[in-house]
């Protein structure tokens, strides 16, 4: 197998998820580019050493900047840090961008904190929160109306037996208010047949929905991508990496739409005012990674690429609806 591409860091002990795909695709790598999940900092720290005259690094945990100040000074000020989510990347950036790349997903360094509650691997407080602030995951299921709960379960987390699960745990906080990773997974396992070897967790779908409600994930990427066509100059680079499939799903159709490649379902549609294409595909199926990387870093395994350029054409706004962002009413909250 070919080892990594020149200005992968080799000591990092982080792996960024498909970069080295991502330096080939993007490929020659120079100019501001701007890292919307920071996280540990593995894709930054790629791109500078890949040759980017400048990255800016973007992230809405608190953690991710701090544990990132003890290495960003190594960088000078071809590094500057920015808190804040990739939905408003085009103002924290403030300039023109070469290039846009973000990692969907929760990090590594939260999934292995048990006080950030975001798996049900470890015992913890039911957080999930990215940002450290804000209605949490316990917030969420003690509060929520059954119906919209369900909704967000079966949506967000393509859970079949989202109504079922979501009965369980209202008639379970009504005894005592769920405030533990390890409480919700074990109601969650109760209403779900006993996992054959080798499958997921009973609870791995339900916790995927909750993190994705807390944080509102996928309003944030319809948001952030939008965000990425109005900073890019033309020919500049976007770069997503996604983990499952309702995330990629919201990708692929964004570039559909913005490439031009939308197919024509209603030829008695009105006609749209403005046609051109504002990406070209790079990338025209999604980016797998093979299997040296699989076994290098397991959390992989799901992880897809695409890339496309940035066209002259002017930016347009974008209906999430458009992108297949599931629709769920914020009312059922009391």
């Amino acid at each position: 197998m070919p080892g990594p591409l020149p200005g992968r860091p080799s000591d990092d002990p982080h792996i960024p998820v498909l970069i080295d795909a991502i330096l080939r695709e993007c490929s020659p790598v120079s100019g501001v580019w701007l890292d919307g999940t920071l996280g540990a900092g593995g894709y930054t720290r790629a791109l500078l050493a890949a040759g980017a005259d400048r990255v800016i690094g973007i992230d809405r945990d608190p953690l991710a900047l701090e544990m990132a100040a003890g290495w960003a000074t190594d960088h000078g000020d071809r590094l500057r840090l920015v808190a804040g989510t990739f939905s408003d990347l085009d103002t924290l950036a403030g300039e023109a961008l070469d290039g846009v790349v973000l990692d969907l997903g929760v990090s590594s360094m939260q999934l292995d904190q048990a006080e950030r509650g975001f798996s049900f691997q470890k015992d913890g407080p039911l957080d999930m929160r990215m940002s450290q602030s804000g209605p949490s995951a316990a917030d969420l299921v003690n509060t929520t109306d059954e119906s919209v709960l369900a909704d967000i379960l079966y949506h967000y987390g393509e859970e079949r037996a989202s109504r079922r699960i979501a009965h369980a745990i209202v008639a379970a906080r009504s005894v005592e208010p769920i405030t533990t990773t390890a409480r919700l997974a074990e109601i969650v396992a109760r209403c779900l047949p006993r996992p054959k070897p080798g499958q997921s967790h009973p609870a791995t779908r339900s916790f995927q929905a909750i993190r994705i409600a807390v944080n509102t994930e996928f309003s944030e990427l319809a948001e952030g991508l939008a965000a990425a066509e109005r900073a890019l100059k033309p020919g500049g680079l976007l770069a997503v990496v996604t983990f499952h499939s309702l995330e990629d799903r919201i990708v692929k159709r964004f570039f559909q739409l913005a490439s031009g490649h939308e197919a024509n379902a209603n030829r008695y549609a009105p006609a749209k005012a403005d046609t051109r294409a504002r990406f070209d595909l790079v990338t025209r199926k999604p980016v797998a990674p093979d299997e040296d990387e699989i076994a290098r870093n397991p959390r992989a395994r799901s992880a897809k690429l695409r890339v496309a350029r940035r066209t002259a054409a002017p930016a347009q706004a974008i209906d999430p609806a458009d992108l297949g962002v599931p629709q769920i009413r914020p009312k059922g909250r009391r």
